[in-house]
Parts: structure tokens; C-alpha cells; sequence
């Protein structure tokens, strides 16, 4: 752990692009009392989980918002971002790595979809602590706040440390913050979107879906995030990388594989 908590090394990025409100946030806010670099996509990336970019090449172009905001815009994936500044941009070693702000939550089944959350876990692939955190609703107000909380936990985080391979998912009310009503840590839950599809017709009369979906439902367990969310708490939810089912593991193991040659050809 870090001795000295207002000195961090801090690897910054996103799904929404390197000129997203909620990423210039959490700069301004880090900026002054740690050290920050920012590899981020050029455009924005959301809902493309985990991907990464195998066919084309990547380039990472330097650009600059204002006189404290620089950083490398890449055209690629937010964990093609992690990949290539671990690899190949940063010269040290981050302490840890935050990604968002992002606006629009991240829970439940959400999770497997969000790129904001996949950075977070390619970091914890790589033996990083990571942070992945967004803001309720799309029509985020102030990122301040939640930047301000992210550095508090991304502090402790270096204090207290994580378990190898083991990342945090944030998600943080849309209301003021002395609206809040405390901090859960949480477990995913399992709810997801009612999915729907909209079938129209070009000029040419051939179909095509404008994909949707309806309000997310989650169970009344106030320690699932997305209640806690509804809840006006933030939540905190560790996620790990490892995505063995162990009592599946057992139960499988506990099938006659000696006896029968299941799955084998004759």
C-alpha cells in the first residue's frame, strides 16, 4: 500500500470517449494531488463488453482539451485502452486504474455489456486494483461529487487492497449528495431489461429492428446494486474475473465420466 494516500499513480479511461464530461471530471479532480494519465477511446465505445481489436492496427494520438487535460485518444475498445497504455504507453506501472464517469448504470446484467466496467476488469486481468464507476441516468447533473468520491475510495483501495484478479463496480445515485442515503456493498443482481425490437421498413420495403428495452427490475433485497441504486445509496460491488462455477464444478465432477464415455466418439 501507498504510505502517502494523496500521491497515486492513476491510469484514467472510459467507454464514452476521451472528450466525455465524466471523464474530464474525474481528471480535474485527480489532477492536483496525483499523477494521471489518460488512454481513452477517440469516440465513444459503450455496450461493447470486453471486446478487443484483432484485424486492424491501433493507433493512440495524443490530444489536448485545455492547458491541464491531455491524453491519448485510441481507436479501439476501452480494454484495448488498458492493454495497449500498460504495454505500450505508460513508462511506469500504474497504482491503479479508474474507469468512467459513466453516465447510466451499470448493474445486474448490464455488467457483462458495459465497456466502462470491462476496462476496469482487463486491469484486474493484468494484476491492477480497478474502479469502474457510473452515475444513475443519462442526464448526469454533477459528476463532481461522484469524482470526488471515487478518488476517496480509490485511495482506500491502495490502503486496504483487493484480492488478486478482484475489481470494484461502483454505481452512484443521480441526486444531490447530501440526498444520499449511504454506501452498500452489494452483490450483482440478476435482473435484466425486458428486451423488445421495433420492426420498421426502408424505402426499399426491406425490414429492419431499432433495438430497446424497458426498465430494469431488480428484487426487493436492498443488497442487490441495483436496489440499493433505487434506494438512493451508492453501490459498491466487488466482481470477480474468475468465472468458474465451484458447486457446478463439484456437482460435474460427481458425473460417471470413468463409466461412460460421454460426448466420445465410438
Amino acid at each position: 500500500s501507498k504510505e502517502n494516500k494523496a500521491d497515486m499513480n492513476i491510469l484514467l479511461t472510459n467507454d464514452d470517449g476521451i472528450y466525455a464530461p465524466g471523464l474530464q471530471a474525474l481528471h480535474q479532480c485527480l489532477r492536483s494531488r496525483h499523477e494521471v494519465t489518460v488512454v481513452a477511446p477517440d469516440q465513444e465505445r459503450s455496450a461493447v463488453g470486453h471486446g478487443i481489436t484483432l484485424h486492424h492496427p491501433l493507433r493512440a494520438s495524443k490530444v489536448a482539451l485545455n492547458a491541464h487535460f491531455q491524453g491519448y485518444a485510441v481507436n479501439g475498445t476501452p480494454a484495448d485502452c488498458i492493454k495497449l497504455g500498460m504495454v505500450a504507453l505508460l513508462p511506469t506501472r500504474p497504482d491503479l486504474v479508474l474507469s468512467g464517469i459513466n453516465p447510466g448504470a451499470n448493474v445486474g446484467t448490464n455488467i457483462h455489456y458495459s465497456g466502462t466496467v470491462a476496462a476496469a476488469k482487463e486491469a484486474a486481468l493484468l494484476g491492477l486494483p480497478a474502479i469502474a464507476v457510473s452515475v444513475q441516468g443519462r442526464a448526469v447533473v454533477n459528476f463532481d461529487d461522484a469524482a470526488a468520491f471515487a478518488e476517496s475510495l480509490a485511495e482506500r483501495v491502495l490502503q486496504q487492497g483487493l484480492p488478486q484478479g478482484t475489481f470494484l463496480n461502483v454505481n452512484i445515485p443521480n441526486v444531490p449528495f447530501r440526498d444520499i442515503s449511504g454506501t452498500v456493498i452489494s452483490r450483482q443482481g440478476t435482473g435484466r431489461f425486458d428486451d423488445r425490437f421495433e420492426k420498421r421498413r426502408d424505402p426499399r420495403n426491406r425490414s429492419y429492428y431499432w433495438p430497446g428495452a424497458d426498465s430494469q427490475v431488480f428484487d426487493d433485497d436492498p443488497e442487490v446494486d441495483g436496489a440499493a441504486l433505487q434506494g438512493n445509496r451508492i453501490s459498491i460491488t466487488p466482481i470477480k474475473c474468475d468465472m468458474t462455477d465451484y458447486d457446478a464444478l463439484e456437482r460435474l465432477r460427481r458425473w460417471r465420466w470413468d463409466s461412460a464415455r460421454v460426448g466420445l466418439p465410438e
